[in-house]
């Protein structure tokens, strides 16, 4: 039972009137009616607050969600397997006609209307220093760019790329990009996006919602108090995505828009190449329900998550690097001379509205949560508790065909996690991989470069307006020499 500290008589309402019997009943059907057990103590406006909070839960659903989450401890489940090499697209494997093949058919499905974009991003930038949503941060590009504008951008590039795939018949047809926020980042966001002119996207191909919330609790499962007239809550994960969209109707909305595609990402990565048509093309290509874009491994202490299969023949599903075992995580393939485990999950994943629908259905019907031990804000102080959440790749396990698409971590995965003057995943280092990643973009169209600061702590920054992936910059670039730090644009 979780520990309740009762007042004395002092401060108490005079005439105090019981809790509304039939809230209090339903509370006492799931164990909960320790919310009101500082009832007497409250005014009369904390009381109308209390009882306004608990009217917004789903008791019933969230004491399934929690019955399922603890009970689900200790379960034994599958042995893991290493992820076949047939699901993998290494970059090795693959040829420049691949691409090309993959290339055309994506920008296709694009013209067509086929593809939305839906961005994680109910998180808010505290480990980098600030309050802010993590997309209004400026990493410190010369163009002073926050992430939500390149990504912003990068989409209007591909828009452009995908009708003059068409001869421009069709005209610019718009990518719907779905915003997901949490109560704490949804205010922020959009007046971020307004304040910028939804940099020169149309307002009406940008839609804002938000993730869910669950109630904190103790190891009972006992509602933890943030106050005596509020339950303690926290975001249910970036796995919150899919029950946010079924319960937003906006799976219906993409459905109703023609959206056949859905590509899916996290905010805080500063080479995201949002809308990709390569991996769409090849999505499309393999005919299956889910794919993710991963990258090898560094090393065996790697703090990532990794593809693995779990047991053989089952789900590829992803597993946390806490979760696995020393021992495993360092054994090597002896025929490809890589880790059996290599494979790391970044959080860049393409899914079909189908199966979409499909996971928001198993998801709710199976109402297992990852528990997270963490100190929780409460009338007591800061009480160790546990946050229930969901993830993105819990969607995994329910695909019967799950396709890997290896990339380059130089060319599309620059995290931005930790505030400079950590050891990675910092601004500064997103920045540079950013700056070098476009200078040799530079140098392969035939430009040159010029720095007054060793080119090692530098580069170039070019417009997403400009390219994509470094295509089309000859005209641009083609004998012309560029200073090291700058931006280059049309």
């Amino acid at each position: 039972m979780r520990e309740m500290v009762v007042g004395s008589d002092v401060g108490r309402t005079e005439g105090a009137v019981a809790p509304p019997p039939a809230l209090l009943e339903r509370l006492k059907d799931y164990g909960q009616e320790d919310a009101f057990a500082l009832w007497d103590e409250l005014s009369a406006e904390e009381r109308d607050l209390l009882v306004k909070d608990i009217e917004t839960l789903d008791l019933s659903r969230i004491d399934r969600i929690i019955r399922c989450s603890l009970g689900s401890q200790g379960l034994s489940v599958p042995a893991i397997e290493p992820v076949p090499e047939a699901n993998v697209s290494t970059v090795e494997d693959r040829s420049p006609e691949d691409r090309e093949r993959w290339w055309k058919r994506g920008l296709k499905a694009i013209s067509e209307g086929k593809l939305a974009v839906v961005l994680l991003s109910g998180g808010q930038g505290t480990r980098l220093g600030s309050s802010d949503p993590k997309g209004c941060f400026n990493i410190g590009l010369p163009s002073g760019k926050s992430l939500f504008q390149l990504q912003a951008e990068r989409i209007l590039c591909i828009q452009r790329l995908a009708a003059q795939s068409t001869d421009g018949s069709s005209g610019v047809v718009p990518i719907h990009w779905y915003i997901m926020t949490s109560p704490f980042t949804d205010e922020a966001t959009r007046k971020f996006f307004e304040s910028h002119k939804y940099f020169g996207l149309e307002a009406d191909q940008v839609t804002f919602f938000q993730q869910g919330t669950i109630p904190c609790v103790s190891r009972d499962g006992r509602f933890i108090m943030e106050t005596s007239y509020k339950v303690a809550k926290a975001p249910d994960g970036n796995g919150g995505l899919y029950s946010a969209l079924k319960s937003s109707k906006l799976l219906e909305d993409m459905a109703m828009k023609g959206v056949k595609y859905v590509d899916c990402y996290g905010v805080d990565n500063a080479l995201v190449r949002v809308a990709d048509p390569t991996f769409l093309g090849y999505f499309i290509d393999k005919g299956v329900a889910a794919a993710a874009k991963v990258v090898r491994k560094a090393y065996p202490q790697e703090k990532v998550g990794v593809f693995v299969q779990r047991g053989r023949g089952g789900p590829l599903t992803v597993i946390e690097y806490s979760e696995m075992d020393p021992t495993t995580a360092c054994e090597i393939n002896q025929i490809t001379g890589r880790l059996r485990y290599c494979w790391s999950n970044v959080c860049l994943h393409m899914f079909t509205l189908d199966f979409l629908n499909q996971v928001a259905n198993g998801l709710e019907k199976d109402s297992i949560y990852h528990l997270a031990e963490k100190k929780i804000p409460s009338i007591h102080g800061f009480t160790m508790g546990l946050k229930l959440e969901q993830f993105i790749f819990d969607a995994f396990a329910y695909s019967a065909s799950t396709a890997l698409f290896e990339v380059v971590r130089e060319e599309e995965f620059a995290p931005v996690k930790n505030a400079n003057g950590s050891s990675y995943d910092t601004p500064d280092s997103a920045r540079l991989m950013l700056l070098r990643l476009h200078s040799r973009w530079v140098v392969a169209a035939g430009g040159f470069l010029t720095h007054s600061v060793p080119l090692y702590l530098t580069g170039v920054e070019i417009s997403p307006l400009c390219s994509y992936s470094g295509e089309n910059l000859e005209a641009i670039c083609r004998g012309r020499t560029f200073h090291a730090p700058s931006e280059i644009t049309f």
